[in-house]
């Protein structure tokens, strides 16, 4: 027996469509979608609905399209389908290997490649809004440049002590980069240095050597003091109770070892206390002690400078009021002032008075 036809209504602009009915008895199971339409299929494949969208097509409207199937969001004509089958099951990438599926024509791919691009310039453009991202780029090139500086820095003093060998190379250990860069022979940079002269001299080439050397470890340094700027104004606004608690600095490296201020927020204070202790966890995992903290919290002076029995209370504390204050930036409360940090210290000051000797046996 031929099965009737049902007309369909497409959309509020465009005309009835015919389309042969399928078996009632048949379960509407799925809709498949991409920018162009969407269709509500049945079990064995056949069309039950359809709607096509019919509006001006601009590159600007198909990536608006494009974005909200990308999040998860469903177009208009899936919100209308669904409305008309509860049941049915929104599924975006059944068009991909649906055989059925209807071909775009050259116009379509011509605007389909056109919206894609202006996406990823959308895509691009948002990312530069995304505080947390660009935190991470900050702090991971301060950190970078700090590793590589700190190389760089140990050998210019200690080839130029070498030299001038009356230089104190602990207390005029940040002078002696400099000196060298504005110098024009390591006779003028002990000069600058307020010591003798040296008594070997180095040729002309290790002496440009030398000097190129300095002077990339004061640029460095110059560049360094920038990104440290940079990422004490992000955290001036974007992490002030965590920033006053424990310095800009080491609060923004946590939220970049956390991945991201919500993650941190969201963190039990106990895996925000080790944030940083890679190696020491994975010691762990093999058998060693648990670690007391992280390298973060461990640069924090009311630990790195307490005694050694008592850093493991004091980090437990202070990794718990950073867990409260991450929470008060992330979610809107009241940023702490100096009175909180002030009393943050006393209750410091006061784990130390009760414990100012080793437990027996340690």
């Amino acid at each position: 027996m031929d099965l009737p036809t049902i007309q369909l209504f497409v959309t509020e602009k465009s005309t009835f469509r015919t389309v042969q009915a399928v078996n009632p008895l048949r379960e509407y199971v799925r809709i498949h979608y991409d920018w162009r339409l969407a269709r509500v299929v049945d079990e064995a494949g056949h069309v039950v609905d359809e709607i096509v969208w019919d509006a001006r097509r601009s590159h600007s409207s198909i990536a608006d399209r494009l974005q909200k199937i990308q999040e998860g969001r469903h177009l208009k004509e899936v919100k209308e389908l669904l409305a008309r089958f509860p049941d049915a099951i929104p599924d975006q990438m059944a068009s991909v290997s649906d055989p059925s599926w209807p071909p775009m024509d050259e116009t379509d791919e011509q605007l389909l490649q056109g919206a894609s691009e202006l996406l990823a310039k959308r895509g691009i453009a948002n990312a530069s809004g995304d505080i947390d991202r660009r935190l991470d780029m900050v702090v991971s090139s301060a950190m970078e440049l700090r590793s590589s500086w700190t190389t760089s820095e140990a050998r210019c003093v200690e080839w130029a002590g070498l030299f001038i060998t009356e230089a104190d190379l602990d207390v005029q250990r940040h002078q002696i980069p400099q000196a060298i860069s504005d110098s024009e022979s390591i006779v003028e940079a002990a000069k600058i240095l307020g010591v003798s002269e040296p008594v070997h001299l180095p040729g002309d080439s290790e002496w440009l050597a030398l000097k190129s050397l300095a002077t990339g470890v004061t640029n460095s340094s110059q560049i360094l003091l920038g990104h440290e700027t940079s990422i004490r104004e992000i955290a001036a606004t974007y992490l002030p109770s965590l920033g006053a608690l424990m310095g800009p600095i080491s609060a923004a490296k946590l939220v970049v070892l956390a991945g991201g201020r919500e993650r941190l927020a969201r963190m039990p204070s106990g895996s925000l206390q080790v944030l940083g202790a890679h190696a020491a966890m994975s010691a762990h995992r093999r058998g060693a002690p648990p670690p007391k903290h992280g390298a973060v919290l461990f640069s924090m002076p009311q630990v790195s400078r307490s005694p050694r029995w008592v850093r493991g209370k004091i980090a437990r504390f202070l990794a718990g009021k950073a867990s409260i204050a991450v929470r008060v930036d992330h979610f809107g409360g009241e940023p702490w002032g100096p009175v909180i940090i002030e009393e943050i210290n006393r209750e410091v000051e006061a784990i130390k008075s009760r414990f100012p000797r080793p437990p027996k046996g340690r």
